[in-house]
């Protein structure tokens, strides 16, 4: 239902059936009150209780405008004798309900202000009523009737109202409460995306720059003795380049809206990728024995943390250990998914990176909070698992992590 541009919908059917309400219970009010009846005729008490109700219907659409025409109607029907003794509070019952909105959804001080000015108006209009007007009306038909009594009216319109009011100015605090409390959640949802993003290039990029940096120095030492060796290198370093801008994209897309049409969907790495891990760190000279126990189907979220933190673990021993030998052994159950990366470390006579410091910057990476242990134990912590690495008593270095699941992904 339309009129004038305006929709009735569940909450303006809700506000046509309030003032209909009010207006009928003032109407019968005027026509018998408890004290002297006024001179205007009978009918008259009808239409005085729909002008003064109406502005209930059209308070959640001007909420200020009515405001000042419901406490009008109210103040001009007191002063015209259009309502009796007894029942004046009655009449600013819809300025109440509208007060109520208008202070729920303006600001304190406009809503205050409006208070102040509505009540001072009732007061006034309640005085003039009874000093001026009520003489002129017929006594009432018996006397046992009670007696009119400003006090009483001017003390039930000042509870109303200042109750309206607090009601309504309650009401947007806990709102606007709500509303901060959804606005940090979100906030720290989107912080929680960007670190996640974060770790997400790190780790792809860390790995294939590291492998392509092995191969680029292979090449360059070995461009006039062996150019074979040359052309297998800058092939590693062709493949590795186009995956990782692949991998690149596909991060980079998760920054974009979920309806976007142009977006392509790439695969998101998992337990099938692993052997091809293990292939890039074997062309960067690293013996890599694979091991992967699957008894249960692995839930997407957690195979693609397992694949990012044996990438990280590899790219680590590529930097600071190739050439040596690493075994990896993934183990998942219906439970919880181990993951365990051990190096043999440097072998005899390679000499040590000086921006590494050796194989001791393999494990000083993480001991100095480098990004790529931070990562991988940020992995294992987000599913309340555990994590472990360090420097191995027989040489080299063990990277252990823990992550329990439930079937659905979520920590157990």
């Amino acid at each position: 239902m339309e009129w004038a541009g305006w929709r009735l919908g569940g909450k303006g059917a809700v506000d046509v059936a309030v003032a209909a309400v009010v207006a009928l219970t003032i109407g019968y009010a005027i026509v018998d009150p408890p004290g002297p009846s006024s001179w205007w005729p009978t009918w008259s008490a009808w239409p005085v209780a729909v002008v003064v109700s109406f502005p209930i219907v059209l308070r959640r659409r001007l909420p200020r405008t009515m405001l000042g025409l419901a406490c009008a109607a109210g103040v001009l029907a007191t002063l015209a004798g259009a309502v009796a003794p007894g029942v004046i509070w009655l009449t600013f019952a819809p300025t109440v309900l509208v007060l109520y909105l208008a202070a729920s959804t303006t600001s304190v001080a406009w809503s205050a202000a409006g208070l102040a000015a509505c009540l001072s108006a009732a007061v006034t209009a309640v005085l003039i009523f009874y000093a001026q007007v009520l003489p002129d009306f017929r006594p009432a038909p018996a006397p046992s009737e009670m007696p009119p009594y400003w006090p009483v009216e001017i003390g039930a319109i000042g509870v109303l109202l200042t109750t309206g009011w607090a009601v309504g100015t309650t009401v947007r605090w806990k709102r606007d409460k709500t509303a901060r409390h959804l606005h940090h959640l979100s906030e720290a949802a989107v912080a929680d995306e960007r670190r996640r993003i974060a770790r997400e290039l790190h780790d792809v990029i860390g790995h294939s720059m590291s492998l392509i940096a092995v191969k680029a120095t292979v090449a360059n030492h070995v461009a006039d003795a062996r150019p074979q060796e040359v052309r297998a290198a800058l092939s590693v370093i062709e493949q590795t380049s186009r995956s990782t801008l692949t991998e690149i994209h596909r991060v980079l897309g998760l920054l974009r809206s979920d309806d976007d049409p142009q977006q392509a969907h790439t695969p998101v790495p998992g337990m099938a990728d692993l052997p091809e891990l293990a292939a890039h760190a074997r062309a960067a000279g690293v013996e890599v024995d694979l091991t992967v126990r699957e008894e249960a189907a692995i839930p997407p979220a957690v195979a693609l943390s397992v694949y990012r933190i044996v990438q990280q673990a590899l790219t680590n021993v590529i930097t600071h250990a190739a050439p040596t030998r690493c075994s990896v052994t993934v183990d998942v159950d219906n439970r919880e998914a181990r993951i365990e990366i051990v190096d043999d470390g440097p072998r005899h006579g390679r000499p040590p990176r000086a921006h590494h410091g050796g194989h001791g910057g393999h494990g000083g990476h993480g001991g100095h909070g480098g990004h790529g242990l931070i990562g991988m134990r940020e992995r294992a912590r987000m599913y309340g698992g555990t994590f472990s690495a360090g420097h191995r008593a027989e040489g080299g270095f063990r990277v252990s992590a823990r992550l329990p699941y439930d079937r659905n992904g979520s920590v157990t």
